[in-house]
Formats: structure tokens, sequence, C-alpha cells
């Protein structure tokens, strides 16, 4: 039986009230493009990167010295998974303890607009026996019911790994959520939909480097 963790983070991170109104888009560079499609920079792009850092040396802390396999979730968690592996990296450089990685990319995909369903496609991850008796580390930008992570973590279980971690940029305080926090959190946010740092919202907004709140114009143009 693989031994995993109990899914406990070590505080919710940096928690967003829900009355929080965000920043004035006035106040910071975006692609022209994206005029009158969001309405307020949620987290700015240097204060995610200060938290990535903060989660890599917990991350270290834990790990550190033990070979991990990160489970990088895809398509919204690349950016976030290449900034905290890169952190990692740093602190192995730095530092007397090192975590040797490797890196496996898996695909997620539930949602349709800007709402999640209960079609969950798992591509890339039909074959993780590689996994077995290894530490796992997975990576994913979002979770919001939990619905989605707790079904890929009993995928994930079926292969046997030795321990399961889970480093998550956002938790969403969601209506209907499931108890599945990840040991590691970035920023606990209001349920509002979010889009930028790799995160969109069909297949837009991956271009924008700050986390946005989607204006109601940018979901009516972007619909499908």
């Amino acid at each position: 039986m693989a031994d995993i963790v109990n899914k406990t983070a070590k505080d919710c991170g940096i928690v967003i009230e829900d009355g929080w109104p965000g920043y004035s888009l006035d106040l910071f560079s975006y692609p022209a493009h994206y005029a009158g499609d969001l309405e307020c920079v949620y987290v700015p792009h240097g204060v995610i990167m200060d938290r990535t850092e903060r989660l890599a040396r917990n991350i270290m802390d834990d790990l550190g010295d033990h070979d991990i396999v990160v489970l990088c979730v895809l398509k919204g968690g690349y950016q976030f998974s290449a900034d905290l592996v890169e952190g990692i990296k740093a602190l192995s450089r730095n530092s007397n303890r090192t975590i040797p990685m490797r890196v496996h990319f898996i695909r997620l995909k539930s949602y349709l607009n800007d709402q999640s369903t209960e079609d969950l496609q798992i591509v890339g991850a039909e074959d993780l026996s590689f996994l077995s008796g290894k530490n796992v580390l997975i990576v994913e930008a979002i979770v919001d019911t939990g619905k989605t992570m707790k079904m890929l973590l009993k995928h994930v279980e079926a292969f046997g790994p030795k321990l399961i971690k889970v480093a998550g940029l956002l938790v969403k305080r969601a209506p209907h959520s499931v108890a599945c926090l990840p040991d590691y959190v970035g920023f606990e946010i209001p349920n509002r939909f979010v889009v930028g740092y790799a995160l969109d919202y069909n297949e837009y907004f991956r271009d924008l480097d700050h986390i946005c709140v989607i204006s109601e114009s940018g979901k009516m143009k972007y619909k499908i």
C-alpha cells in the first residue's frame, strides 16, 4: 500500500477576502488586445513570483534530499510549475540540500466556458506505472470544487507511489467543494472566475502575466 500523505496544508496560503476589489487595470501593463475583457488585476505577477519562491522553500524543507517526480497538470499549471521548479532548482544550487527532480506532464480538461463539468478528461496519464514507489509532487494551477483533484489523486494512487504531495497556486472558496486541500497553497481566493498566468477562458488569456478577473463582456466575447 502506498504511503499517501494526509492532505492538510501547513497554511491556507495568502487569503484574499470576498470583498477584495482587486487593483485597477490602469496600474499595470497588460496586452492591449484584452482591453475591455478584464475587470481588475487580482494577483499581480510579482506577488505570484514571491509566493512561489516561498512555496519552493517549503517544499525544499519537506522533501529536500529525496528524489521526486513533478507531475505538472496542463494546460493551466505549466507556468506555475515552471516557476516552482525553477525556484527549487535555485535552492538546490545554493544550499546544502537538493531535490533531484523528474518532470512529467498530464492534461486535465473539465471546463466549458466558465463552468466546471462532470466530464473529466485525463490525457497522458493512461500509464503512470513509473510512479510506483516514487515521491510525487502534483502541481496544479487552481483547485476549484476539488472534485477534479480528488479524481486525479485516486488515479495516481492506483499506480502505487510512495508519497503524494500537491502544490496548488490557487484554492477557490467554491460552493459544494470537497475537502481536498493542497499541501502547499499559494492563495485562497473567492469564488470568482480568474484568468492569466496560464489560466484560460476557452484558451484565451494564457498570455497574461497577472491573475485577473474576467469581465462579463470578456466572457461573452470568447464564449463558445
